[in-house]
């Protein structure tokens, strides 16, 4: 890598990220906890040196997954960014990947350029314990009734004010976010048990502070008995936090794909890492 270092105006690079986060505190860098923006930042420095602290478009939790993370740097670096993908999988840990990478423009942020973003949410509610898959789900002990969660899920698609499905105290100044899917439906494991597990998907343009886990506990609660389908839309209605269901664990959460604003071109084609 006798590269590096060699170009001195700035480029930016986008990565498609994908993780474990059991043992992560989160995507954000804490001050002595492990974090994934903290590991990449770490593998960025033994590759060029530059002491950069990488952009994400969503700030996972702690214990929450990632398949489509999209991140942006900025480097001096003659690096290319097929380069960088080689070199960055090279050096993360086992439990973090690079997917794709590409040059992007200069003023390139994630969170600004993610339009779209899904999430999936996991329960595994079969009679046994998944062994496999613990990390992964949340563990329901007793049969969910998915129809009634899918009748329930109808009343949070479109445009409205979330603040019920926020967790406080909150800064952000604006609570209405527009959900585009929200789909419930009985799944096999990946040990392809048959439906072991109910799958939440959920689709929007962007979310508030654990809104995902927030509508996964409280989509339970109808699942399991303890609330009709109607109250989800009398929940929506009062825009307090304590109306809701609770805050389902970390662990069954993954952020699944994320879609980025076509403009500029560059975003019109796919991520690759030969880009």
């Amino acid at each position: 890598m006798n590269d590096v270092g060699s170009a001195t105006a700035t480029r930016s690079i986008c990565l498609k990220l994908a993780y474990d986060g059991t043992r992560y505190s989160g995507w954000q860098a804490q001050p002595g906890r492990p974090t994934v923006q903290g590991a990449v930042a770490e593998a960025i420095r033994g590759i060029s040196g530059e002491e950069i602290l990488p952009r994400g478009c969503s700030r996972t939790d702690a214990g929450v997954h990632a398949l489509s993370q999209i991140v942006g740097f900025t480097t001096r670096s003659g690096l290319s960014a097929a380069v960088w993908v080689r070199a960055l999988n090279a050096r993360l840990p086992p439990d973090v990947t690079v997917v794709a990478g590409c040059e992007a423009p200069p003023d390139f942020h994630p969170l600004r350029a993610a339009v779209r973003k899904t999430y999936r949410y996991r329960i595994h509610d079969a009679p046994w314990r998944p062994v496999l898959q613990r990390h992964l789900v949340w563990r329901w002990k007793s049969r969910l009734d998915v129809a009634a969660m899918q009748e329930a899920a109808t009343a949070l698609v479109g445009e409205h004010d979330f603040t019920s499905f926020e967790t406080t105290p909150s800064t952000r100044p604006s609570k209405i976010r527009t959900v585009y899917r929200l789909g419930v439906a009985r799944r096999s494991s990946d040990a392809d048990i048959p439906e072991a597990e109910v799958w939440m998907e959920v689709e929007g343009n962007g979310f508030l502070y654990n809104m995902v886990r927030i509508i996964a506990g409280s989509l339970v609660m109808v699942g399991c008995g303890k609330r009709r389908p109607q109250w989800l839309r009398d929940v929506l209605a009062a825009r307090c936090r304590p109306a809701a269901g609770p805050t389902a664990p970390p662990q069954g959460l993954v952020l699944l794909a994320v879609d980025l604003d076509p403009e500029p071109a560059w975003a019109a084609s796919p991520l690759n890492s030969e880009a």
